[in-house]
C-alpha cells in the first residue's frame, strides 16, 4: 500500500469505498493463542452479517484492513443482489493457513465472534474450510458451512461454481444469443475447489477449457481428473471465448482490460475490479463483464439456507436463478446505457434502502 493510503484511518477507509459506511469493525487479537483478526460488518439492514473467514498471511494490518473492509462491504451487496435477508460482514485472521492454524486460534475467535451476540455470522473463505468451521462451531453458535456430520450443510464450493455456471451462461445469452457454452473456449483463472467445480459443469456442457493456477500441485490435479483441459500459465490474455477469474480478486486493472481476448468476463473470484475505471474500459472494447458479486453468490445462499434451516432442494433451485437476475442486471445495463456493475449496485441498493 502507498504512504497515503496507510495514514487514512478506518473510517476514510470505509467511506472511500462507497457512500455507504460500515456499520462496526472489530480488532481481535489473542497472545495466548497468536490470533490477530479483523471483523468487519457492513451493514445489518436486511438481517445478520454473514461473510466468510478469510485466513492469509496479509503483509500488514493495513494490507489486511484494506481487505476485510472490500470484502465486507462487497457482501452487503452481494446478498442484497442476491435477494436473501442478510447483512454484509467479513473476517480476516492474519496467518498462514498451511502452519499457524490451532484448535486455540479457532477458540479464541469464535469468542470475539460471540462478542458481537449474532450480529455476525461467519462461514469459510479462503484459507479456511468446513474442518475449521467445525472447530470455531465449538466455541459459538453464529457460524454457518460446517460439515454434513457436525449438522451443516458442508462444503459451499459446489453451489458456487453452480451460480457461477448460471451467471455465465446469462452472459453467453447476452453476447452469443444462446446460453450454452458448448464450443466455447473459456478460460479459468485458479483452480482450487470452485474452479474444479466449475470447470466439471463447463465440460458436461461441452466447452472447451484452458486453465492457470500459481499453484503448480492445483493443476496436475485437474489434468488428472480432466485430461481435456489446457494448462496455460495464463489465461487473461490467452484467445479465449470466456474469461473466468476464479482466484483472487483484482486481476481487472487498466492494463489488462486493454490485453484481454474473451468477449465475456464471469467468474468466482471478488472484487475482480482493481479500479471501478476498469469496467468502462472494457465496455469500450465490447467486453461483457458479469458483476462478480452476483455471480458468485452461490455459496452465500447455501449458507443462509443453513442458517435459516431451508431444504437444500430449494437451495439449489435459488442458486440457479441467479442465471435469471443476471439475465435482468446485463438488460438493465443494456437499456439504461450503464455498465453492468453499476445495474448490479442499482438493483442491491433499492433493496437496502427498503425499496423492493
Amino acid at each position: 500500500m502507498t504512504a497515503m493510503s496507510t495514514a487514512v484511518g478506518v473510517f476514510g477507509r470505509s467511506q472511500e469505498l462507497s457512500g455507504r459506511s460500515h456499520e462496526q469493525v472489530v480488532f481481535c487479537e489473542d497472545a495466548k493463542s497468536g490470533l490477530k483478526a479483523i471483523i468487519a460488518i457492513h451493514s445489518t439492514a436486511l438481517g445478520p452479517a454473514l461473510g466468510g473467514t478469510r485466513m492469509y498471511p496479509y503483509a500488514d494490518e493495513f494490507a489486511a484492513l484494506e481487505d476485510v473492509l472490500r470484502l465486507s462491504w462487497g457482501m452487503s451487496y452481494k446478498a442484497a443482489a442476491a435477494g436473501v435477508n442478510l447483512g454484509g460482514g467479513k473476517a480476516v485472521i492474519i496467518g498462514d493457513p498451511a502452519t499457524d492454524k490451532s484448535e486455540a486460534l479457532f477458540a479464541a475467535y469464535a469468542r470475539f465472534v460471540n462478542g458481537l451476540g449474532g450480529r455476525y455470522v461467519t462461514a469459510g473463505d479462503v484459507g479456511t474450510n468446513t474442518d475449521d468451521l467445525d472447530v470455531i462451531g465449538k466455541y459459538t453458535a453464529h457460524v454457518t458451512g460446517r460439515s454434513v456430520a457436525a449438522g451443516g450443510s458442508g462444503d459451499s464450493a459446489r453451489l458456487t461454481a453452480l451460480g457461477v455456471f448460471n451467471a455465465m451462461r446469462a452472459g453467453a445469452e447476452s453476447v452469443w444469443g444462446t446460453a450454452s457454452l458448448a464450443r466455447r473456449t473459456v478460460g479459468v483463472e485458479g483452480v482450487g475447489k470452485v474452479g474444479r467445480e466449475l470447470i466439471t459443469l463447463l465440460l458436461a456442457d461441452g466447452a472447451e477449457v484452458c486453465a492457470s493456477d500459481v499453484n503448480d500441485a492445483a493443476l496436475q490435479r485437474v489434468s488428472a481428473d480432466h485430461p481435456s483441459v489446457r494448462l496455460l500459465s495464463t489465461v487473461a490474455a490467452a484467445p479465449v471465448d470466456v474469461y473466468a477469474p476464479c482466484a483472487l480478486g483484482a486481476t481487472l486493472t487498466p492494463a489488462s482490460a486493454e490485453a484481454i481476448e474473451a468477449k465475456l468476463i464471469c467468474g468466482a473470484a471478488n472484487n475482480q475490479l482493481a479500479t471501478a475505471d476498469v469496467e468502462q474500459a472494457l465496455g469500450r472494447r465490447g467486453i461483457t463483464w458479469v458483476p462478480d458479486f452476483v455471480a458468485n453468490a452461490g455459496g452465500l445462499i447455501q449458507v443462509g439456507g443453513e442458517l435459516h434451516g431451508a431444504d437444500p432442494a430449494d437451495v439449489e433451485a435459488d442458486v440457479t436463478r441467479i442465471f435469471d437476475r443476471c439475465r435482468d442486471i446485463i438488460a438493465t445495463a443494456r437499456d439504461a446505457g450503464i455498465g453492468t456493475g453499476a445495474a448490479a449496485n442499482l438493483f442491491a441498493e433499492r433493496r437496502l434502502d427498503g425499496a423492493i
